[in-house]
């Protein structure tokens, strides 16, 4: 046979077939006196397994390995992986369908798509005009990815809907345009860490590398003043996370 005629039998593209003889995968049939290849039927064969194997979704790297392996052992291995693999992205899928059915539920806000458990708690927010309390909620939108979850939002919860928040957010307003010694900053920073309760903290997880990033681009996004107020309050947060059992 032809590598067309090859090909074709295999459900292929000579092209593929080529591609195959490139990296190793199909070993090189006998030439003939013109210099074509000439393909037998254990040809055939071979190449027919490396397409069942490619479309179960094997990467060429195993299939090389389950095709060096006689016995069998390493396919059953790697078939295993495959299915573990393949039922962790149909529990992803079924979750992304449930986040987008919730979504489509209600009217999708600017900021959309935000996950429905922070669309709840942004729900339960008191409206208010504040520039800083607007800022939070485009932070929040922000980690939504990172540190975002049921349990995290539930914790916030109590915080979002209590009023006293507000005057906190208020007096973070206030602050717009003052210098970073103004001598109201301790007192906002201290109220500000102790309206968190631990609750919140025990739900944040660890993101290693990325905390100190975000918390120097937070930093940026703020005029000196209330800068210097959200790093005291994270500063308290943090040693408190870490005096955490």
């Amino acid at each position: 046979m032809r590598i067309g005629e090859i090909a074709a039998l295999a459900g292929i593209t000579p092209r593929a077939v080529r591609h195959y003889h490139h990296i190793g995968l199909l070993p090189e049939p006998r030439r003939q006196a013109n210099g074509y290849r000439s393909y037998s039927l254990r040809d055939a064969v071979l190449l027919a397994r490396i397409r069942r194997l490619t479309e179960l979704g094997l990467p060429l790297e195993e299939v090389r390995d389950v095709l060096a392996d006689d016995a069998g052992r390493e396919l059953a291995e790697v078939l295993g992986e495959l299915d573990a693999d393949l039922a962790r992205q149909e529990r992803e899928i079924q979750e992304r369908r449930r986040v987008l059915a919730a979504l489509l539920e209600g009217p999708l806000t600017a900021d959309a798509p935000l996950s429905p458990a922070l669309v709840e708690l942004l729900k339960s927010a008191p409206t208010t005009a504040s520039p800083a309390a607007a800022k939070d909620r485009e932070h929040l939108s922000l980690l939504d990815t990172a540190v975002g979850g049921d349990a995290v939002y539930a914790a916030l919860r109590p915080l979002a809907e209590d009023p006293a928040v507000l005057r906190l957010y208020e007096r973070l307003d206030e602050l717009d345009g003052a210098a970073a010694d103004d001598p109201r900053i301790a007192a906002l920073a201290d109220e500000m860490a102790a309206a968190v309760p631990d609750e919140v903290l025990a739900e944040i997880p660890y993101i290693g590398p990325v905390a100190t990033g975000f918390g120097q681009a937070l930093l940026a996004d703020y005029p000196p003043a209330q800068a210097e107020v959200v790093r005291r309050v994270m500063q308290t947060l943090t040693a408190r996370m870490h005096r955490r059992p």
